[in-house]
């Protein structure tokens, strides 16, 4: 199998190609990334002496870049995305761009030839705020946030077109990924680096919304058993059914790293945002065969590990972009914020 593998210079997408090489020794994988700020060409070095890897820099919305990368590829694992909710709320246009225009120029470059598989990655915030209950596949979208709005608009397009061209599309939605290679500005990467060097732990509103955390290289063993074994026009949930909310975890950081405790700093809300997301996966479960075998202490623990062995990638990712945009994200908020109790 010939895959390509769109946005495999990131978090997912790098664990992703590194596991189907690892794993699966009759595949080859090209991977095709326009190596924004959380694409770094350095997730993959490892991989650089494999002959059944080839990288290819480019942007999915360029045409001629996507007909290059999908040359002799019959299998289509689009991870490419615009993902950070919050910078979604300072500008939305880089979300529509990618998320969506991009996902119809993959689209129509795999339909020009007969091919296996468009697996098209999305998440669980596309069903909105879920108070009570686990969200099925079949539930209606009821996005919140110009992310989450972005990603329901490219993964109803790729159904569209197994809908209107018969293309084989298959969708995925995740819950909360964490892990080795995950760009500092979510919530569990940042906060163990800043325990790392002393500096506060932002914990947004009152800490209690919720998530359900799946560590990386599960929903990776989902992902290769999806393009190995689905059908096409099938959606699936992927979730470990560990819920935590946002104050439990912020305080096991601490007990991990050894932090001071009084790092964590309660500080003003972002604007909608979603009180709690849970899936329901028993159809993945049953399909497929997955289930999540790594518990949520287990997979921090990993994720400890694994930054603090890897301090010189997370402080080269820390300078730069990343402190302005964390200091125009957070300095006026933790001006005004409150310790832990």
């Amino acid at each position: 199998m010939r895959l390509l593998v769109t946005g495999g210079a990131g978090f997912i997408g790098s664990n992703f190609t590194r596991m189907a090489l690892k794993n699966k020794p009759d595949w080859e994988v090209t991977v095709l990334d326009k190596l924004t700020y959380a694409g770094r060409r350095e997730n993959l070095e490892d991989l650089e002496t494999d002959p059944r890897f080839t990288f290819v820099l480019g942007d999915i919305c360029d045409e001629k870049a996507v007909s290059q990368a999908m040359e002799g590829c019959d299998t289509v694992v689009n991870f490419a995305a615009e993902t950070h909710v919050d910078r979604s709320i300072d500008d939305a246009s880089s979300f529509v761009r990618t998320d969506i225009e991009g996902v119809r120029v993959l689209l129509e470059e795999f339909r020009k030839e007969k091919r296996q598989l468009f697996l098209q990655i999305s998440t669980d915030e596309v069903y909105g705020s879920v108070e009570q209950g686990n969200s099925l596949e079949t539930d209606q979208l009821a996005p919140r946030s110009p992310y989450a709005a972005s990603k329901a608009g490219g993964e109803l397009l790729a159904m569209s077109y197994w809908t209107t061209y018969g293309v084989p599309v298959t969708v995925t939605r995740a819950s909360n990924n964490y892990g080795p290679f995950q760009y500092p500005e979510k919530l569990i990467p940042l906060f163990i680096t800043n325990a790392m060097t002393g500096e506060p732990l932002p914990l947004y509103g009152d800490g209690l919304n919720r998530r359900d955390w799946l560590f990386v290289e599960d929903n990776c063993n989902a992902l290769i058993m999806v393009v190995e074994k689905s059908e096409p026009g099938r959606i699936y949930n992927i979730g470990a059914g560990q819920e935590y909310n946002n104050r439990e975890v912020t305080s096991s950081i601490p007990e991990i790293t050894g932090a001071d405790k009084s790092l964590v700093r309660y500080i003003e809300d972002r604007p909608g945002h979603d009180r709690r997301y849970a899936l329901n996966v028993s159809l993945i479960e049953k399909e497929i065969g997955w289930k999540a075998s790594t518990g949520f202490g287990e997979g921090l623990r990993k994720t400890v590990d694994w930054y603090s062995r890897n301090s010189v990638w997370w402080q080269k990712v820390k300078s730069g972009e990343f402190r302005e945009y964390y200091l125009s994200m957070y300095h006026d908020r933790l001006t005004n914020s409150r310790e832990s109790k």
